[in-house]
């Protein structure tokens, strides 16, 4: 059978399939052609591999850490290997671990997917010498791009133009303090190796300087292995634009347009769009063209990703780095050039040409890709862990995809990047896209621990963001937009929408345990069963109407604290529905109707509008967190009493949950993480915001300062400690 012929097959066999190839590539050659990949990755991008490698009958090959075992990559690889302890030093970039799997299962090529080896021209090399297809770009040009020192020296060479900086070898402390007022603050401090954000510093002066050096680098050699920094010019308002190319062994070399990747929280994407907005023709030519003789100058196949800052003020871009590898984002790209880059890497690898020259390349419609991340927004976006108790993404669809690496029941490890899914969606055009997107947004349920959905969600909304006025302090800027204060009023219609939703909460409460009880009637004299009327709907009761009291704290994900006391009466009707009131609330009741669907879903009727309704319910902490979904709204709930029956003449109730008691001035971890140095001892005298200790999770760190001027005491943590989400690290005891 013909390669077009196959092609033709895969897409009668699967008619929502988008990627669909306008030319074939070369014929795959009869030896030496690609049948089994080990995929040195874990997550969602493993899995996104997994998948291409099956649809073009590759067999697949996972690795795993302790913490991944039962990881829903492992799962869906046709074979697994475990390779070493849950830290990523001792498995994940442990080269030598994933070579034996290899050998072990007769694997012909590896395709490290991003992060982690992905980008390590050692590891690049290894594969070659083991005689292994290492799917990914020559070593080469990796170690070439992969020093961001060196890759500046290359791109000036190769007329690309770089922001000013200090890109060269001399690491010393004083002569980089000095390099940097020659350069003149602001100035961005980045690691020469490695990328996703992790290690770079904005310096404001040069008091701030020898701080921000020294953390660079120790985050520098925890995510990378290699310390070393360079110094840039900071751009104050800044966009970045990055273009995505992709090389042959050929020597064919094409872009495939670009993305905007502006919308940044601690120098992380978290949407990215292509095409890049607010973007004419030719300024999109003159990036597609830089961006390839970027790729050119190093020999370059693959895919790659050319990065740019593109100044707002001045109109100016310049080259920042090139990821040499597969990004995270590429998805979008996908979406809009109708291909499968996971697909162009494999054949590629077989040594055939590209499929496309450059004017070949469509450009179809928009796309948006949102990174769902397990993270406590009112934190600071810190990363957060925790078990998905309910995990329920939006359906898939030609133009809606979800990228995950999870699936309910699953933790998210304090060892390993937060992120959770990416929701990716494709629209005819930017306007069509973005509704798209807020729509599957709104619909995205995760519960069991912090994420940023409603701050996507807020950002999908925003004014300036659906005009495309986009750029990387967007977040900081629009702040108080986007993050409600934990002080702040609550608008009062998401207050009302909370107070419904608790009776709603309620009464679909009432309803479950009304179910519960009926299918377990008593048992009678005899064998039979009888219903006992305690048990009918409603629940008899002589003189009166059967009452119920409940007790449900209101958190605000946004806020990162429980904002509000809800005090519910329910009283059963004769009709079987139920009708709510708020104690202390001027506000009149609901009389609610509820329907149990199955699957933690409801139709609920409440004074004469009908929606559909979501629960999760789940034990964590000694109390039972409820999470509900009606329309747009999202809300979190804390049972902090336990569900009684009462008559009208009974008005007793439960004491609150004690949530437990800390000694006063008491500082607790802002996650869970790895205590990596401490810099006091117990009995020194701190002044307010000095730093005290440094945390590391999923390979970040965060500098824990003292809350106000005072003595530290109680200060047992020591370098290597785990420590948990809320632990106290020390006390501040008054002067």
């Amino acid at each position: 059978m013909s390669l077009m012929a196959s092609i033709i097959l895969r897409k009668c066999r699967n008619p929502n399939r988008r990627f669909l190839f306008p030319r074939p590539f070369s014929s795959l050659p009869e030896k030496g052609s690609i049948e089994k990949i080990l995929v040195a990755n874990r997550g969602e991008i493993a899995c996104r591999i997994m998948r291409t490698a099956k649809r073009l009958g590759i067999r697949t090959v996972a690795v795993y850490s302790d913490a991944d075992r039962n990881g829903l990559h492992v799962k869906s690889a046709d074979e697994a290997v475990r390779i070493g302890e849950a830290p990523a030093r001792v498995s994940y970039l442990n080269g030598s671990a994933i070579m034996e799997a290899a050998r072990r299962t007769g694997a012909q090529a590896i395709h490290p997917g991003y992060g982690f080896l992905s980008e390590s021209a050692d590891f690049a090399h290894l594969c070659e010498a083991e005689g292994l297809r290492f799917i990914g770009p020559p070593a080469s040009a990796i170690r070439d791009m992969g020093d961001k020192s060196a890759s500046k020296r290359i791109m000036g060479a190769a007329g690309v133009p770089l922001v000013p900086g200090y890109h060269g070898d001399n690491q010393d402390t004083a002569f980089l303090k000095s390099e940097a007022e020659k350069i003149g603050y602001p100035i961005l401090i980045k690691p020469t190796h490695g990328g996703g954000g992790k290690g770079m510093r904005i310096v404001q002066n040069a008091e701030e300087f020898i701080e921000a050096f020294l953390g660079a680098k120790r985050e520098a050699a925890a995510s990378f292995g290699i310390d070393t920094i360079l110094l840039e010019k900071y751009i104050t308002q800044p966009r970045h634009v990055e273009v995505q190319v992709f090389g042959d062994k050929h020597g064919n070399v094409i872009h495939l347009n670009e993305r905007d990747c502006s919308l940044q929280r601690r120098h992380q994407k978290i949407i990215e769009e292509a095409p890049a907005p607010n973007v004419a023709n030719d300024f999109r030519s003159h990036l597609g063209k830089a961006a390839v003789a970027a790729a050119k100058a190093v020999g370059y196949y693959s895919a790659g990703t050319v990065e740019f800052i593109m100044d707002t003020i001045s109109g100016q871009f310049y080259f920042m780095e090139m990821n040499t590898r597969l990004q995270v984002e590429h998805p979008v790209t996908e979406m809009i050039v109708d291909q499968d880059l996971v697909e162009w890497q494999i054949r590629v690898a077989n040594g055939e040409h590209l499929p496309l020259t450059q004017s070949e390349v469509p450009l179809k419609g928009h796309a948006f890709e949102a990174r769902i991340y397990a993270e406590n927004v009112a934190r600071g976006f810190l990363p957060a862990t925790g078990t998905l108790h309910h995990y329920q993404p939006v359906s898939v669809s030609p133009t809606v995809r979800v990228e995950t690496g999870v699936e309910e029941g699953d933790t998210v490890s304090m060892h390993y990047d937060p992120m959770i899914a990416k929701l990716v969606v494709w629209g005819e055009n930017r306007d069509a896209a973005l509704v798209k997107l807020k729509n599957c947004l709104q619909n995205f349920q995760v519960a069991g621990l912090p994420t940023n959905i409603s701050f996507l969600q807020s950002l999908a909304d925003h004014w300036a963001f659906e005009k495309g006025l986009v750029e990387t302090h967007f977040i900081e800027h629009f702040k108080n937009d986007l993050c409600v204060d934990s002080t702040e009023k609550v608008a009062e219609e998401t207050y009302a929408s909370a107070r419904l939703g608790a009776s709603i909460v309620a009464a679909c409460i009432c309803e479950m345990d009304h179910l519960a009880s009926s299918e377990t009637p008593l048992a009678c004299i005899g064998g039979n069963t009888l219903q006992s009327l305690w048990y009918s709907h409603p629940p008899f009761r002589m003189h009166h109407s059967p009452k119920r009291k409940m007790e449900l704290e209101w958190e605000i994900e946004s806020a990162g604290s429980c904002e509000e006391l809800f005090k519910l009466v329910i009283t059963y009707q004769p009709n079987g529905s139920y009708f709510t009131e708020i104690e202390d609330c001027d506000f009149p009741g609901w009389n609610i109707k509820v329907t149990h669907l199955g699957n933690h879903k409801f139709r609920v009727d409440a004074d004469g509008f009908s929606t559909y309704v979501t629960l999760a319910l789940y034990s964590k902490e000694d109390s039972k967190h409820i999470h509900l979904w009606h329309d747009k709204h999202h809300h979190h709930y804390r049972q902090i009493m336990k569900l009684n029956q009462y008559t009208d003449d009974e008005s007793h109730h439960k004491p609150v949950l004690d949530m437990g008691n800390r000694p006063k001035g008491s500082v607790v971890a802002p996650m869970a993480g790895l205590v990596v140095k401490v810099l006091l001892e117990n009995g020194a005298l701190v002044g307010e915001g000095q730093p005290v200790l440094v945390l590391e999770a999923m390979k970040m760190e965060h500098v824990v300062k003292s809350p106000r001027a005072g003595y530290v005491e109680g200060l047992q943590v020591s370098p290597g400690q785990q420590v948990f989400d809320s632990s106290v690290l020390f006390t501040i005891k008054d002067k």
